[in-house]
């Protein structure tokens, strides 16, 4: 069994193609290679949705919590290594729940936790917290394949 670290953003952009906007996770809190990892994103006023998500009670809509998941599942599976060539698609999504609206001034506490790897393919369960309750919960499915494959 492997000892648990951190990474921080510098690390995050050498493993993650995602830049802003578009990147989603601050820092990863606690990774156990091919086991399960903690990231964190800082939610601010700042971000571009809340122009119009929504402009009077902003929220940070429920695709980007599941893309924030999914960049730290990605994480997870380029922890030990990440071939120069390849990419990490979003291949599916079940049971995904919306428990609690993420706001401004929020930090998001986003957990994968490994279920399977096989041929390229990784199935996470994934969740994500704000002050200790759940905000959103997921089972997602990811692949690896080398560009132009």
């Amino acid at each position: 069994m492997s000892n648990p670290v951190a990474i921080d953003i510098n690390q995050i952009l050498k493993l993650l193609p995602h830049r802003y906007p578009f990147l989603l996770v601050d820092r990863v809190l606690e990774i156990t290679p091919r086991q399960s990892i903690t990231a964190l994103k800082n939610v601010t006023m700042n971000e571009p949705f809340f122009q119009g998500h929504f402009p009077d009670f902003p929220v940070m809509p429920g695709v980007l919590i599941i893309e924030a998941l999914a960049q730290t599942a990605a994480l997870l599976t380029f922890s030990e290594e990440r071939a120069e060539n390849a990419v990490y698609y979003f291949a599916g999504i079940d049971g995904a729940r919306f428990k609690k609206p993420v706001l401004p001034g929020d930090q998001l506490i986003m957990t994968a936790t490994l279920e399977r790897e096989r041929a390229g393919i990784y199935k996470f369960q994934v969740k994500a917290t704000v002050d200790g309750e759940l905000a959103a919960e997921a089972n997602i499915t990811c692949a690896v394949r080398t560009k132009g494959a």
